[in-house]
């Protein structure tokens, strides 16, 4: 449902602009087919493990992004991105021990199992990601999008075809089954939309940063809308996070204020070669 209405919502938008295609069509098959295995692999892993080991492991994305995007985009990190990063991943671990001492030690039916598949998602979604940041960087955020939501919504008809064919015909499709779905469906459509802008704007690491926060909402749900006790451990944890977010935003500002200034300098001497020339 996410990729569909991707596809219905950025798909109309191309077919009303009309604009020339600047990536193969290939290239968005295999983004969205990574991206449809990378979803399915971790939802996958809810059922033999404990949220708890999600929620730990989930975090491998992170060095995943770091070598992906230093070996292929060229990315450099200097020590204070890296510092923020592993505050972010410590306030993460934090959260996981804040389950643990609260008593969530339930280890699944078979937790190595899906422990695996957990690393096998989020390194797929690493590469997905870094993926995503060349194309919305060098082609058209639109494009990229609707592409995604074609072949994503594909991709899953296929898969759901093949694996899900007995899930599908087991379901009960009552009005508020259909009403959860569509709620889902405008979810994803904001998630992907603005995962785009992020990326776009800050990078695929500065998003798998972000999105370590959703640990820490998924607690917050779960003491107000669910009225469930939370560990004293989480509040310092969501302010660990926050903290090693804001060091690495921090280090993103000096930086970009360092290349308008040494491209403000490349202007100033090209002018005056100009100068120099014409006299």
């Amino acid at each position: 449902m996410g990729y569909l209405s991707l596809a219905i919502v950025y798909g109309g938008i191309m077919l009303y602009q009309r604009p020339t295609i600047k990536a193969k069509w290939y290239n968005y098959l295999l983004l969205a087919f990574v991206d449809v295995e990378a979803n399915f692999l971790v939802v996958k892993a809810y059922q033999y493990t404990s949220m708890t080991s999600v929620m730990l492991l989930d975090c491998w994305a992170i060095p995943c992004v770091l070598v992906l995007t230093w070996v292929f985009l060229k990315t450099k990190y200097r020590l204070m991105k890296i510092s923020g990063v592993v505050i972010c991943i410590v306030g993460v671990v934090m959260v996981v021990f804040s389950d643990v001492h609260a008593g969530d030690r339930a280890g699944g039916s078979n937790p190595v199992k899906g422990d695996l598949l957990v690393l096998a998602g989020t390194t797929l979604s690493a590469a997905c990601n870094v993926s995503e940041e060349f194309l919305v960087n060098n082609t058209d955020m639109i494009e990229v999008l609707a592409f995604l939501g074609i072949f994503g919504t594909i991709v899953t008809a296929v898969q759901i075809s093949i694996l899900e064919r007995g899930v599908l015909k087991a379901t009960h499709w009552s009005t508020e089954t259909i009403l959860l779905y569509l709620g889902l469906a405008l979810a994803l459509f904001l998630f992907y939309s603005l995962v785009a802008v992020l990326i776009q704007t800050n990078g695929a690491t500065m998003f798998n940063l972000s999105l370590l926060t959703s640990d820490m909402w998924a607690v917050l749900i779960r003491t107000f809308g669910y009225h469930e006790k939370v560990d004293w451990l989480y509040f310092l944890a969501f302010a660990t996070t926050a903290i090693g977010l804001i060091i690495y935003s921090m280090k993103e500002k000096d930086e970009e204020e360092q290349r308008k200034f040494l491209d403000e300098e490349d202007g100033e001497s090209l002018r005056s070669s100009l100068i120099v020339a014409s006299t």
